[in-house]
């Protein structure tokens, strides 16, 4: 006897920076495992977000919103979000009802499109009614590049209304799927990062919250310590590490009152994920023009492949 397949892969959102891209991904996955913050190009890493349902494992991607660099850090986040094109089996292109430039929509259709692989498309942010009009446009968009692909609406500001839209977005992406004899991964996982992983990424979605401008962009983060030993009780020691003296003195704030305040914020965030109470040190060091410099990106976890 023959064990029953699934449909089963990876689907990797794409779309500019600010997209929603990450919002979508939570909302699918039910649970928060992307930061999602105001500002844009917040996704460094790709995050995987794992949806179940009788017949399909569908694996969302989040990648870093689509840049044109050469150098640095900006250039880790292009070629991360090129792999996830490349290493999805579909793709979600991921078009703001909120986006500017239709160049920059017709960017992102022509990518997945030359990708070859098979997509569908999710235009978000449709709460903002002063700009539904231009749900024509973007339609009339795909059908131009790909008359098959379907396009579905989306807002998070939707209650019920949206859920079912997510439910539609998970069954048309399993479609898109191959067939596998088992899933990837465990049944009962939403996400295969690990809880140290979100840690970080909490912390830093904090970092962009309480701090202005440019800064949130030239800080990662390291997490130095993570202890679980104790009963009801996680240690979670960790490093903010900036480029600049002059930074650093930004983060901290006047009697360090702005790096406490984005502990206690992240802390709340941690103690609901985990669960249980958390006791969070931070750190802020410098460590100068690490976004430029390929040795520190790569011991913060900014590893770009070698061509």
């Amino acid at each position: 006897m023959t064990r029953e397949q699934i449909r089963c892969g990876f689907v990797g959102l794409i779309g500019q920076p600010n997209a929603g891209k990450s919002s979508l991904l939570n909302a699918l996955v039910e649970e928060k495992v992307s930061i999602v913050t105001a500002k844009p190009q917040t996704t460094r890493r790709r995050v995987l977000g794992v949806v179940n349902r009788p017949g399909a494992q569908v694996v969302f991607v989040d990648a870093p919103g689509v840049l044109k660099a050469e150098a640095g850090l900006n250039s880790f986040l292009q070629k991360e979000a090129e792999d996830v094109i490349q290493s999805s089996d579909a793709l979600i292109a991921v078009l703001s009802l909120d986006e500017r430039k239709s160049e920059d929509v017709q960017r992102i259709l022509d990518l997945v499109q030359k990708s070859a692989k098979p997509f569908l498309v999710v235009v978000t942010k449709m709460d903002l009614q002063e700009k539904v009009h231009r749900l024509i446009k973007i339609q009339e968009m795909v059908r131009n590049v790909n008359p098959a692909a379907d396009v579905v609406d989306w807002s998070q500001n939707w209650g019920q209304a949206g859920k079912e839209q997510l439910d539609k977005i998970v069954q048309l992406a399993s479609e898109l799927l191959p067939l596998s004899p088992a899933p990837l991964f465990d049944t009962e996982i939403f996400t295969p990062h690990t809880v140290r992983e979100l840690a970080a990424e909490m912390i830093r979605e904090q970092c962009f919250e309480i701090l202005s401008q440019e800064l949130p962009y030239n800080l990662a983060i390291r997490i130095v310590k993570f202890d679980e030993t104790k009963p009801k009780l996680t240690e979670i020691y960790a490093d903010i590490v900036v480029g600049k003296t002059g930074h650093k003195t930004i983060v901290v704030g006047k009697k360090a009152e702005t790096v406490k305040k984005i502990g206690m914020a992240a802390r709340t965030q941690l103690e609901k994920m985990i669960g249980n109470k958390v006791f969070l040190k931070l750190e802020v060091v410098v460590r100068e023009n690490w976004s430029t410099n390929k040795s520190l990106m790569k011991d913060l976890g900014y590893a770009i492949k070698s061509d």
